[in-house]
C-alpha cells in the first residue's frame, strides 16, 4: 500500500509517519512538508513543498497513491480569521479536487476534531471552518471518505521546546482523561486509528473519539 501524508510535521502527522513506517503492508510513504523531517526510513520519501493552493506538481504522485492522510492545520489562535481559513479549508479542498481528478479511486482521510459544526454557523471560528472543509470535501464524491474528530489529544512525544501555554494544556487534556478516559486520546492511537480507516475503511464516514479509541485497538 502506498500512502500521502499533509502535516506530516505536526504532533498527529509526524505520528502517523512512525506508525505508518512499522506496518508492514504499507511499502511507500511520501511525505508533503514546507520543512525536512527528523524522520528517516527507506519507505519514507519527503517532498518540499511551498504553495499550498496549487497541487499540479504533485499530480504523478497522487496516480500512485491508494490513501490520503490529511493532519495539515494549524491552532486558530495562531494566526487570523482570514489565515485559518485559507490553511484549513481552502489548502485541504484545492488538494482533494485535484487527487480525486488524477485518481478516483484515492481514500481521503480527514483530520478534523470535536466540536467541528457542519451548520457552519458556530461562533468559534475552529467549528465553523472545519465543519466547513467537513461539507465541502463530502460533496466531492470520494469512494472512501472518512472524517476524524479527536476530542483532546495527547502528544506521544512531547516537544521539549513547546510554550508554558501549551504545556498548560497538555496538563489539563491529561487530567480530563484521567476523569474521563472518553474525551482523549494519544496522538499514537490517533494515528493508529487514522492508519487503519486509511486500510480498511470503516462502517462510519465521521468518526468521534470513542470510535477513534475503539479503531487504534485493532
Amino acid at each position: 500500500m502506498k500512502i500521502i501524508i499533509f502535516g506530516a510535521t505536526g504532533m498527529v502527522g509526524s505520528e502517523v509517519v512512525r506508525q505508518a513506517i512499522k506496518k508492514q503492508d504499507i511499502n511507500e510513504i511520501t511525505a508533503v512538508v514546507r520543512n525536512p523531517l527528523s524522520i528517516d526510513d527507506p519507505k519514507l520519501k519527503t517532498i518540499l513543498k511551498t504553495d499550498f493552493l496549487d497541487y499540479t506538481d504533485l499530480i504523478p504522485v497522487f496516480k500512485e497513491v491508494d490513501a490520503c492522510i490529511w493532519c495539515l492545520g494549524i491552532s486558530q489562535n495562531q494566526v487570523s480569521k482570514e489565515e485559518y481559513e485559507i490553511i484549513t479549508y481552502e489548502y485541504a479542498v484545492a488538494a482533494a479536487k485535484t487527487m480525486l481528478a488524477a485518481n478516483p479511486a484515492v481514500t481521503f482521510v480527514f483530520l478534523s476534531g470535536q466540536g467541528a459544526d457542519s451548520s457552519e454557523k458556530s461562533r468559534i471560528l475552529f467549528a465553523r471552518i472545519k465543519g466547513k472543509t467537513e461539507n465541502a470535501l463530502k460533496e466531492l464524491n470520494f469512494k472512501e471518505l472518512y472524517i476524524a474528530r479527536p476530542g483532546g489529544i495527547i502528544p506521544t512525544y512531547p516537544k521539549t521546546n513547546e510554550s508554558i501555554l501549551k504545556k498548560i494544556t497538555v496538563g489539563f487534556i491529561k487530567i480530563s482523561g484521567k476523569i474521563v478516559p472518553s474525551t482523549v486520546i494519544t496522538s499514537k492511537q490517533l494515528a493508529q486509528a487514522l492508519l487503519y480507516v486509511a486500510e480498511k475503511g470503516s462502517d462510519a464516514i465521521t468518526l468521534d473519539n470513542k470510535s477513534l479509541q475503539k479503531l487504534s485497538a485493532n
